[in-house]
């Protein structure tokens, strides 16, 4: 499938914003500054809003549509990793919060008043496992009570809000270890912007600019109210929302395969050796060349996948698929620019090396590829489930 026509306003927009920055802004924010500029512009243009209906401020966009925004930013150079989780977080609330939850929180989210960046479901213990999470959230009269851990909870520390998967009936009291699990939206921080009692968060430092941390839960108290759906449902109402994640993922990835093939044709073109640029050598050009068609198939899938969820189809082989493939392919490209551009290609002032350590997060993340294999096998191929 092919990409519509109608994202061409789109991808100019966002390209303009993104180019006020440019690269001298992201290189300057290593190795673990927040990008808070860009985001609040982002934020009040109306992008980091566009898939919240218009009815509650935002732009209302497809899934595809907001894609487009992220990827767009990779090509230019950015990292979307800083405000991506706002797009695919804020689904979980609108497919299955109450109307007083998407009235009171949405539009200030599309507003840019509160920022909804955080997604509390893997833990240390439970990795991809995420039906073993032990963070617990216990009733008491017209509270929740939590008390636990969550790893790589990423933007923890710029977020005032955060969706937060949480067993509320343990894992040994259940017949189907997909219950038992409940989804909550947890107000992280008081009116003073200081973090509610009970709650801690530590950063982690990581090889690429990513604002992960680690966030403890102890009798941290929230509303009976919190809850997002129906308790022991909220493994199967975030899953919507995972494949949203994989899909704005494989999008990034195209936006930085298109980076590095952009600068590695460019100074192909331009460097000179032996009296001839390097890229008449088809050592030089093959990598590209492969690394391009790779990117081009990827990206079929990556508009496959996001038709089908904007269709409301079942699309979890093809989200993952995307995922798998656009990061594979964006890898690949990157590698190849840095062959081309020999040990430039190692200085910072090129860039390669910033972006290629960011897109190798995500063949790792948010879940790795190994495992995107695991699942096609089982699901598409009838095969033994093997995890």
């Amino acid at each position: 499938m092919s990409e519509p026509s109608d994202f061409d306003d789109i991808r100019f927009e966002v390209r303009r914003l993104c180019d006020r920055y440019g690269n001298e802004y992201w290189r300057g924010l290593e190795p673990d500054k927040y990008p808070t500029e860009f985001v609040t512009e982002l934020t009040s243009q109306g992008w980091l809003g566009s898939l919240i209906p218009e009815e509650y401020g935002g732009g209302g966009l497809s899934l595809a549509g907001a894609s487009v925004i992220l990827e767009e930013i990779s090509a230019s150079g950015g990292n979307p990793s800083a405000c991506h989780a706002q797009m695919y977080v804020m689904g979980t609330l609108l497919r299955h919060g109450s109307d007083e939850q998407k009235q009171h929180y949405l539009p200030q989210v599309a507003d840019g008043r509160k920022r909804l960046q955080a997604f509390g479901v893997t833990e240390p213990a439970a990795g991809s496992e995420t039906t073993a999470i032990r963070t617990r959230a216990e009733r008491d009269g017209d509270i929740w009570r939590i008390n636990g851990q969550k790893i790589w909870t990423s933007r923890a520390m710029q977020s005032d809000l955060m969706i937060l998967l949480a067993r509320t009936t343990p894992i040994e009291d259940v017949d189907n270890r997909l219950g038992g699990i409940s989804v909550f939206i947890v107000e992280m921080r008081d009116d003073d912007g200081e973090l509610i009692p009970g709650l801690t968060i530590n950063p982690i430092p990581t090889m690429m600019n990513h604002n992960t941390n680690e966030v403890f839960f102890d009798n941290v108290e929230i509303p009976a109210d919190s809850l997002i759906g129906t308790e022991g449902m909220g493994f199967r109402h975030i899953l919507d929302g995972m494949n949203a994640e994989r899909i704005l993922i494989s999008a990034e990835c195209i936006g930085d395969g298109r980076f590095f093939l952009d600068r590695a044709s460019a100074y192909a073109n331009e460097r000179e050796v032996f009296g001839r640029p390097i890229g008449m050598n088809q050592g030089v050009q093959f990598p590209l060349a492969k690394a391009y068609a790779n990117l081009q198939a990827a990206n079929l899938m990556r508009w496959q996948a996001a038709n089908l969820f904007d269709a409301g189809e079942s699309c979890g082989a093809e989200a993952n698929m995307a995922k798998m493939l656009a990061s594979e392919a964006s890898w690949e490209a990157g590698n190849a620019a840095v062959n081309t551009h020999g040990g430039f290609g190692f200085a910072v002032e090129y860039d390669i090396e910033r972006k290629l350590r960011e897109t190798r997060l995500y063949q790792v993340a948010p879940i790795n590829n190994n495992l995107v294999l695991a699942f096609v096998a089982q699901k598409c191929l009838g095969l033994p489930k093997s995890y």
